[in-house]
């Protein structure tokens, strides 16, 4: 980090400059600041609201020259719309039980994850991480953070799902699954449980990440609706 932005309550530090993983030829950089202290969850809430992801203890967003095509978005979960294809895949995983667990990694979800990174994302940085990495993507949080494990009627582990529970929302962190079960649709089912979670408990949204227009890595993300983008710092709808 090479620069360093003040705020009355807080330091923001400005990433160097890296390859995009999105876009060939662009360049990334991001926005940095650390989440813990007090009120961290309060500070967690406020950033995620104007476009802020969370890792282990920093908050980020990115900040790259001349490029504005990573879009913060979000589901209106008030007036979720279940298309034909999501009631599908629920009905497809109805026999899966869903576990909400305290975010503590183990051996067994460190497994499954490796085998979705090396089918998935095998030239990926993340294909590289060790369980001690791994370990710290899970459980170095300063706040609410949930692992939710799926698992089949054998009691096998298939997919799981890193989540932060805000005040107003819940915030989708990282998932991953059993590549060899494509017919689960296990990626759309877990933000699809994540959504109906939300409603459950009077949570007006779900925060999804980045959208880029034209990204095929992204593009799941415009099919739930209503989605919202943040766009001149401000929330709109954004149309799939």
């Amino acid at each position: 980090m090479n620069q360093t932005l003040y705020r009355p309550d807080r330091f923001f530090f400005g990433t160097r400059s890296l390859p995009c993983p999105y876009i060939e030829g662009k360049v990334e950089r991001k926005v940095v600041t650390d989440l813990s202290g007090e009120n961290s969850e309060d500070l967690y809430s406020r950033l995620s609201r104007a476009g802020f992801r969370r890792s282990h203890g920093l908050a980020y967003r990115p900040a790259c020259p001349n490029c504005q095509s990573c879009v913060p978005v979000r589901i209106d979960t008030d007036g979720f719309q279940w298309s034909k294809s999501f009631k599908r895949t629920r009905r497809t995983n109805e026999d899966l039980l869903a576990a909400d667990l305290d975010a503590v990694a183990t051996v067994e979800q460190f497994r499954l994850f490796y085998r979705y990174q090396h089918s998935r994302h095998g030239g990926g940085e993340m294909a590289a991480m060790s369980f001690n990495d791994y370990r710290a993507m899970v459980e170095d949080t300063p706040v609410e953070t949930r692992m939710v494990e799926f698992r089949d009627p054998s009691g096998e582990l298939i997919g799981a799902m890193l989540c932060d529970r805000m005040e107003d929302s819940y915030s989708a962190v990282y998932s991953f699954f059993d590549p060899d079960l494509a017919s689960r649709s296990l990626g759309t089912f877990m933000v699809l449980w994540l959504v109906e979670r939300a409603v459950k408990l009077g949570l007006p949204h779900v925060y999804l990440g980045y959208w880029i227009e034209g990204s095929g890595k992204m593009a799941y993300k415009a099919r739930f609706q209503p989605l919202e983008q943040l766009q001149d710092n401000r929330w709109r709808s954004l149309s799939g």
